[in-house]
């Protein structure tokens, strides 16, 4: 019994969607017609059709909701949000928290005939074998050859460290100029 249920249930909402996904493409068709229409129009017709003030003309407190109809074209509702943007002392003032807010393609700012190390896909490796190739012409200094021989022994002039002495501890008189361990707190549960 439950499964014709979920079956007509599954059925009606299949059928509804389907007459939903219908009536959107039929608005979709209407407002792309509007559009086409409103695009041969000026915006001086446009404005006198939707009843709308100028959007360069709106003042501090104007309302804009009008110019957020779909019928609208795109344009004026851009240069209305811009005005307002203009307009807004919130919106306007830009903080300089904006991440991507410098242009950093600004071609005044280049350096002319700037080099790098750096390579794409190799990183510094042209700086750091330039840094190996001067070490080792550094390194290729005649080094003399070891003999078989150790070394002749000289003085040592710094004083040789005592040996350290190995104390068990224990409970002694010097424990009580050790630092008290650190106390642990004890955590008990009722269950």
């Amino acid at each position: 019994m439950s499964e014709n249920r979920d079956f007509w249930s599954r059925r009606k909402a299949a059928v509804q969607a389907e007459a939903e996904a219908e009536t959107a493409a039929v608005e979709a068709q209407e407002l792309a017609a509007r559009h086409s229409e409103l695009e041969e129009k000026s915006d001086q017709e446009i404005l006198a059709e939707f009843n709308l003030p100028d959007p360069d003309a709106l003042e501090p407190g104007d309302d804009v909701s009008g110019f957020m109809s779909k019928a609208v074209p795109d344009r004026l509702r851009q240069r209305a949000l811009r005005r307002l943007w203009r307009l807004n002392p919130v919106l306007a003032n830009v903080d300089g928290l904006v991440e991507y807010g410098e242009d950093y393609t600004d071609a005044a700012c280049v350096i002319e005939n700037l080099q790098t190390a750096y390579r794409v896909g190799k990183g510094m490796l042209a700086h750091i074998e330039a840094l190996a190739v001067s070490e080792e012409e550094e390194t290729d200094e005649p080094v003399e050859e070891l003999s078989d021989q150790p070394p002749p022994s000289e003085p040592i002039d710094e004083p040789l460290q005592p040996p350290v002495q190995m104390v068990e501890l224990g409970e002694t008189e010097s424990d009580a100029d050790l630092p008290p361990s650190p106390r642990r707190m004890i955590f008990e549960f009722e269950g």
